[in-house]
């Protein structure tokens, strides 16, 4: 069994490596760490960056988790070829650009990409935001497939996944720490990062960045709602090319997890996505760039 121990980093292609970068600090208030050979790195907390822009053609690149050490990627790996899962273990120049000591990339089932690292680098200095917006942490990454249940076996066969709920066949959430959900999986016809998301202070955050978002003609996807799986207050904005941020507020931890059953919401009850029973849209994917590359 693979065992994840968090969340790493998104990388993302950009063709305006400008424009992504600015609505990254000036919109959603990352901080930018630095930027150099065509890569911008972008920290919300203790991590390096939680979001890479690569200058290049527009797509999600790859999805970043933890692994514990160099002994687990080893293992990482044999398990991974075993069950028959495309490998590509890393360049010494991938993991310098991936502010990493090592790691692998491997193709999911449905055409994800997905990195396994170890020794993410962590920045001791206090995070600089670029605006006010109340982060505290980068939370959660969602993928795309066209079998969520599909995605789920493959995920809980060969990682310590759990699922949390499962929103009918649209969409299946799950942990591998008390967090309700690290790592999600929505219904869609191809590979690609639906969304990443940013915890934030409180309500008031979420509340005041709705509005500096309305102000700025950003256009809201979906909320502010409050998500009656997880009980996170939620807003969802569409950046540029196709990339969704998600903040959000009061994620539900599951502590007990003999007591804890996984829970099936009907995705056509009005209150199944949004306890407020606000308007629901599915958030814009980010299509997966194929193809492993350093």
């Amino acid at each position: 069994m693979i065992e994840l121990k968090d969340i790493a980093y998104v990388r993302s292609g950009s063709a305006d490596l400008a424009a992504a970068v600015r609505f990254a600090v000036e919109i959603v208030g990352l901080e930018l760490v630095e930027q150099t050979a065509g890569v911008a790195y972008l920290r919300a907390d203790h991590r390096h960056h939680c979001l890479a822009f690569v200058e290049g053609d527009s797509g999600v690149i790859s999805s970043g988790f933890v692994l514990a050490d160099e002994h687990a990627l080893a293992a990482a790996e044999d398990e991974l070829r075993q069950a028959g899962v495309k490998v590509v273990r890393g360049t010494a120049a991938g993991a310098r650009s991936r502010r990493v000591r090592d790691y692998l990339t491997f193709e999911d089932p449905f055409g994800n990409l997905v990195d396994l690292v170890i020794d993410q680098v962590t920045l001791p200095g206090p995070v600089r935001l670029g605006r006010t917006a109340g982060i505290t942490e980068f939370g959660h990454l969602c993928l795309d497939a066209p079998d969520v249940r599909e995605a789920y076996t493959f995920w809980s066969s060969l990682f310590n996944v759990r699922v949390s709920d499962w929103i009918g066949d649209r969409a299946c959430l799950m942990r591998f720490d008390p967090v309700h959900h690290k790592l999600a999986v929505f219904q869609g016809d191809r590979p690609g990062l639906c969304h990443m998301n940013f915890q934030v202070e409180s309500i008031d955050d979420v509340m005041r960045s709705w509005h500096f978002l309305d102000e700025h003609g950003v256009e809201i996807e979906l909320g502010p709602g409050r998500h009656p799986q997880s009980t996170a207050i939620f807003l969802y904005f569409k950046g540029p090319e196709g990339l969704t941020y998600e903040y959000s507020y009061g994620v539900r931890r599951i502590t007990d997890e003999a007591a804890w059953q996984p829970r099936y919401f009907d995705p056509e009850q009005p209150d199944a996505i949004d306890l407020w029973r606000g308007p629901t849209r599915r958030p814009t994917t980010q299509p997966q760039i194929q193809g492993i590359s350093e």
